[in-house]
Formats: structure tokens, C-alpha cells, sequence
């Protein structure tokens, strides 16, 4: 009888401007930076919002995403939020920042500073 794996879908996907971006960071991070990590803290009107932060040291349930310029950690507690989602980096006129497609959010509040899932 066959055996039928089904391929685990992608944690995190990037986008070449966000690769773009940890590079950028991990070329200025403080001293001890092994790259930079997201999670997912409860905070804003809607209950969960992004973080993305400089990460001395990995834990062991942070998923591990190595790109050209450095290393993308997602915190393991969070990982369950953002299975599937891309992750990119949006530069305008007027604000610059990580934006996230995710189809596990429900719902985001009004300025788009958190979600729910």
C-alpha cells in the first residue's frame, strides 16, 4: 500500500522586499543579534498584533526561516496565527513598515494595528 504525504504548508512566506529588509536590519543589529523575530503579543483593540524585534538567542519552538541576509525566527506560541501567511516590507511617501496577509485573521481593528483570529 502507498503512503500519501501531504507537504506541510509554508510557516512564513517572505517576500524579496522583506528579505530585503532583515537584511537591512541584521547589517545595523545590535552586538549578539542572531536575526530578528516575530511573534504575535496580545495587544491593540482587536487582541493580537505583530511584533518584530532584534532576538539574541533562539528558543527551542521558534521556527527557524533562513534567508540571504539573516535569520528570520518565529516565536513558537505564535507560529499557529501565522501558518501561511507572507510577510512583506512596504515603503510609500509617508510610512514604511512590515504588512502581513494572513488568512488566519478573522478580523482587524480600524487603524490595522492588530488582529483576531
Amino acid at each position: 500500500m502507498a503512503t500519501i504525504t501531504r507537504q506541510r504548508p509554508a510557516a512564513l512566506n517572505l517576500t524579496p522586499s522583506a528579505e530585503a529588509r532583515i537584511t537591512a536590519l541584521m547589517a545595523k543589529a545590535p552586538e549578539g543579534s542572531i536575526g530578528v523575530k516575530l511573534s504575535t503579543p496580545k495587544r491593540g483593540c482587536s487582541g493580537l498584533a505583530y511584533s518584530v524585534d532584534y532576538v539574541s538567542e533562539a528558543k527551542p519552538f521558534d521556527e527557524r526561516i533562513d534567508t540571504p541576509g539573516g535569520t528570520l525566527f518565529v516565536d513558537g506560541g505564535s507560529i499557529m496565527y501565522l501558518v501561511g501567511s507572507t510577510m512583506n516590507w512596504v515603503e510609500d511617501d509617508f510610512a514604511a513598515g512590515f504588512v502581513f496577509e494572513n488568512p488566519n485573521a478573522k478580523g482587524a481593528c480600524g487603524c490595522g494595528e492588530s488582529f483576531t483570529v
